[in-house]
């Protein structure tokens, strides 16, 4: 276990997603000064140590539908702490892979797959670069929670998940009103009021949607 993820995360129960459980920081946020980063700056706190609201809907929905994943090989873009994928593993997933170009990212989501009973792959890729899109054409479905948070994310973000659709993959995103979603590519198909952390999200919920990628074969 990498020492941020030892001396900053413990092992904590989701009220919005009962089946689960999830390594996160403490409501001290310590580990987000430590980052120096800030949740809308292109150098952002650890995804990993929180358990989103956009994911955690993504994940709700997962659960809610594994036939939507029972059986396929299945890509959680940008994993943070790996949670859409130990929901799609749990689902019945052929094969779940958490990719993440942070390594404390990758530890995390390996330790709360352990932690669930469940079996992901993990990769320190970064899929998003233009030269490894490639790999879009690798998985039946490509999941992604809280990834439209900056516009130059969101523009590489886009890029991949538009080749992930023209090769027949499912793209579904949970999205909490981040503010740069390109809405007019996608259809909501669910939508919920997720508990967060007053801490981190200066509220005690927020409403994060599912949304599916229009089919562009």
């Amino acid at each position: 276990m990498s020492q941020n993820v030892r001396d900053h995360a413990s092992l904590t129960d989701l009220p919005f997603l009962p089946e689960l459980r999830l390594y996160q920081a403490g409501p001290g946020v310590a580990l987000w000064s430590h980052s120096g980063g800030e949740y809308s700056s292109d150098s952002p706190p650890p995804f990993w140590a929180f358990a989103w609201a956009g994911g955690q809907g993504l994940a709700r929905y997962v659960l809610d539908h594994p036939d939507l994943v029972a059986g396929r090989r299945v890509l959680d873009l940008a994993a943070g702490s790996g949670l859409v994928a130990v929901a799609a593993a749990r689902a019945g997933a052929a094969g779940a892979t958490a990719v993440d170009v942070d390594p404390d990212a990758l530890d995390a989501a390996r330790l709360n797959a352990e932690a669930n009973g469940v079996t992901i792959d993990v990769a320190r890729l970064d899929l998003l670069d233009p030269a490894a899109h490639a790999a879009a054409d690798d998985y039946d479905v490509v999941l992604a929670g809280d990834l439209f948070y900056t516009e130059a994310v969101a523009g590489r973000a886009r890029a991949f998940l538009r080749r992930a659709a023209r090769s027949g993959a499912l793209v579904l995103v949970g999205d909490a009103r981040r503010g740069f979603l390109p809405e007019q590519l996608f259809t909501e198909i669910a939508s919920y009021d997720v508990p967060v952390p007053p801490a981190i999200e200066e509220s005690r919920s927020r409403r994060a949607m599912v949304y599916r990628m229009e089919s562009l074969r």
